[in-house]
């Protein structure tokens, strides 16, 4: 066999660039003709754009080889058999491809409606990792909505509380009013103190919606300084003793001295007292509520516990949900004298050890119900 002289495959090269630009420049023009329509059909220009290529070019240099028209015509049925078989190839992946799509924008679709986009894997690894990403943003917009449905009952249900908590001590004070007004009372003394009291009522209720509002929006600001443990919870036991005196509770304290932290000292006492009046509470007539401290891997921990039943299991970290009730008729055991009674007491307490850096959990204890407040000692791990 001769071997082809230079001239020959600067030939040949020539015209396969010819051809391969020629079929190159008409598939761009009919991709821009079409760059509207479906990917199946921009892809099957583009699969049958190199099999036209290589045809012409194989053709074209067939002809200036003068082969004989035998061989020539051999050669076009090759050709165009590879042809159509490369088209019909082409037109195979396209449509798998189109499916593909067909399902990634079905699962578009149905995110934008709210319902969970389930796309199965195509084999196409981009979309495949494109259907992953929607998948997991599918995820976390359908837990999105369904703690969006929580908070939005759970302020449905706070809010109707609220109205029922401030509603009692009104008709309260309307029932006085109304007794003075029809001279019903010849003790007017005890009438002022009793509208004091239902005035106090509310004044607690407004003082914890402010401080709820104050650590939903994050704008609590703490005055943090050394403050002694014993000195904060004495006075917190203060606040709440006239209520367990009235239930016949004693509240005994354990291993509360000789501890100091780093703490705002009025919500850190705000803290023990809506723990204790909530002890107070639920604690069973006669017994005792204990509150202790101990210090565990740099941090303080605070127990109070009241021996009375607690709360199920599945509602331990529940009950810390704003207007939280565990009985439907919100019926309490005791009159709060300390407490606005509208159901966020915990939330309260949580917000402020959350602060400080800390957190409020609670417990099923074998003797009792325990409120574990987790605070650091040290100052550096305050948020301020």
């Amino acid at each position: 066999m001769t071997p082809l002289a230079a001239g020959d495959i600067v030939l040949i090269a020539l015209t396969c660039v010819l051809c391969a630009g020629v079929v190159a420049a008409l598939a761009l023009g009919l991709l821009r003709a079409v760059r509207r329509r479906t990917v199946m059909t921009q892809l099957l220009i583009v699969a049958c754009a190199g099999t036209v290529a290589m045809t012409a070019s194989v053709l074209a240099i067939s002809v200036e080889m003068y082969i004989s028209a035998h061989d020539l015509t051999v050669l076009i049925v090759v050709i165009g058999a590879s042809l159509v078989l490369g088209v019909v190839v082409a037109w195979i992946v396209a449509r798998a491809a189109r499916s593909s799509l067909d399902r990634f924008s079905a699962g578009l679709e149905a995110l934008g409606t709210g319902s969970p986009a389930d796309v199965e894997p195509s084999g196409w690894g981009e979309l495949d990792g494109l259907s992953a990403q929607l998948a997991e943003v599918s995820g976390r917009i359908a837990a999105g909505q369904e703690e969006l449905e929580r908070l939005d009952s759970a302020r449905r249900r706070f809010f109707a509380w609220i109205s029922h908590d401030l509603r009692t001590p009104l008709t309260a004070m309307r029932a006085l009013a109304e007794s003075v007004e029809e001279g019903a009372s010849d003790a007017p003394e005890r009438l002022a103190g009793e509208v004091r009291a239902q005035v106090e009522t509310m004044s607690r209720m407004v003082d914890d919606l402010f401080e709820l509002s104050t650590l939903t929006s994050g704008s609590v600001q703490l005055r943090t300084e050394q403050v002694g443990l014993r000195e904060v919870v004495s006075d917190a036991v203060a606040d709440v003793r006239a209520a367990a005196e009235g239930r016949g509770l004693r509240i005994i304290d354990r291993g509360i001295a000789g501890h100091v932290l780093w703490a705002d000292p009025h919500h850190l006492g705000r803290i023990i007292v809506n723990l204790l009046t909530n002890a107070v509470r639920h604690a069973p007539i006669g017994s005792d509520v204990v509150i202790s401290a101990t210090e565990v891997d740099g941090r303080l921990v605070l127990c109070v516990l009241d021996h009375g039943a607690g709360v199920a299991v599945e509602d331990l970290d529940r009950m810390f949900d704003v207007g939280w009730r565990a009985d439907p008729a919100r019926t309490a055991a005791v009159e709060d004298r300390v407490a606005s009674g509208a159901g966020i007491g915990l939330s309260i307490a949580r917000g402020l050890a959350r602060a400080h850096g800390g957190d409020v959990v609670a417990e099923l204890a074998p003797d009792g119900f325990r409120m574990n407040v987790l605070l650091p000692i040290g100052a550096l791990e305050v948020r301020r």
